[in-house]
């Protein structure tokens, strides 16, 4: 659970913020007119035609919001729409938060511009924090505006797209104040059963066996990060000096990216889709960012179980455990036996 507080929130960031924002809502062209206009490149004519039956499957099949979100389009002409930069401190997997009007504290901040991120981010790297830059591919505004597909959504495939769609919708469907951790494991649970659910639905076996290896190369993925974040915390809470600290850390470092290579090569025949994440700089803030959407979802993946795939139900008993002092959810999440 994020604990700490980075002072206030400057009026440059905002502005950049909404200017971005209003940028992308101004650019909007309407989905079911980009289909049926003659000049719409036959490529994204096909991607958009997927992308509104993935929408209509939403409102039909998993109860999500009935609304004008991801109804538009908006190309946006870079790789990422936004930029979030996380921070924490240089022996702390607590991550930096950041508090906003409607949205809570969080453990990040966006930026639509990357000159204005990498300048965020050299700045808390002056404060002596480890700081990690991640491109952001879709966003959501929990409904206050009609989100658009973008560009970025369309990237890969239709698998891709349908899980991004049932994430950010998820975001509208219950949202937290304040508690990252259980906003986005439980996006990621929806986005799971969702896609799950619509590969069946499609008689897309195939696509539903590429799924499930992904999901299973996702959870080795956070089991091996759990395990270094633990023997982390044991050495940032030992009694040892700041150098003999700093080479310890970057000794657990090290050998999670030995451990990666070794699963890689063994239990995934080569597989190397996660390459470049190990590949990457990796600090606290880094182990942090991914943590914050991986340590709840199977927890909330079994509540789903329970609900007996009721969408409505699980929502239902998600608010329940939502409206629970935040310091009770987690446990009453991993705890919970029945749905009702």
């Amino acid at each position: 659970m994020a604990s700490g507080v980075a002072g206030c929130t400057s009026v440059s960031y905002y502005a950049q913020a909404l200017e971005g924002h209003v940028q992308i809502l101004a650019a909007r062209k309407n989905v079911g007119k980009l289909i049926h206009d003659p000049s719409t490149p036959v490529a994204l004519r096909t991607k958009l035609t997927s992308a509104s039956a993935i929408r209509r499957f939403a409102t039909d099949e998993l109860a999500l919001p009935d609304n004008s979100s991801y109804r538009s389009y908006v190309d946006v002409g870079r790789d990422n729409v936004t930029l979030a930069v996380f921070a924490a401190p240089q022996f702390s997997l607590t991550p930096i938060t950041w508090c906003f009007p409607v949205f809570g504290c969080v453990p990040y901040r966006g930026y639509f511009s990357q000159k204005s991120a990498v300048e965020s981010a050299a700045e808390l790297q002056r404060q002596g924090l480890d700081v990690y830059i991640s491109g952001v591919t879709a966003y959501s505004t929990l409904g206050w505006f009609s989100d658009p597909l973008l560009s970025t959504m369309l990237r890969q495939d239709a698998m891709y797209l349908a899980g991004l769609i049932f994430h950010e919708l998820a975001h509208q469907e219950i949202y937290v104040n304040g508690d990252s951790a259980f906003n986005e494991a439980f996006a990621v649970a929806v986005e799971t059963s969702g896609v799950r659910k619509w590969l069946r639905a499609t008689g897309n076996r195939a696509g539903l066996r590429r799924y499930e290896a992904d999901r299973k190369r996702s959870a080795d993925f956070l089991g091996l990060i759990a395990k270094t974040r633990d023997e982390l915390g044991q050495i940032y809470g030992s009694p040892r000096t700041s150098q003999q600290m700093a080479a310890a850390k970057a000794a657990a470092i090290e050998t999670l990216r030995v451990r990666y290579r070794q699963m890689r090569d063994r239990r995934w025949a080569g597989y190397s889709g996660y390459d470049a994440w190990f590949n990457a700089p990796i600090n606290n803030a880094k182990l942090a960012a991914t943590s914050v959407y991986g340590e709840q979802v199977p927890a909330f993946l079994r509540l789903y179980d329970l609900c007996s795939g009721d969408s409505p139900r699980f929502y239902a008993s998600v608010r329940r455990i939502a409206a629970l002092p935040q310091a009770s959810r987690a446990e009453a999440l991993r705890n919970a036996t029945t749905c009702d």
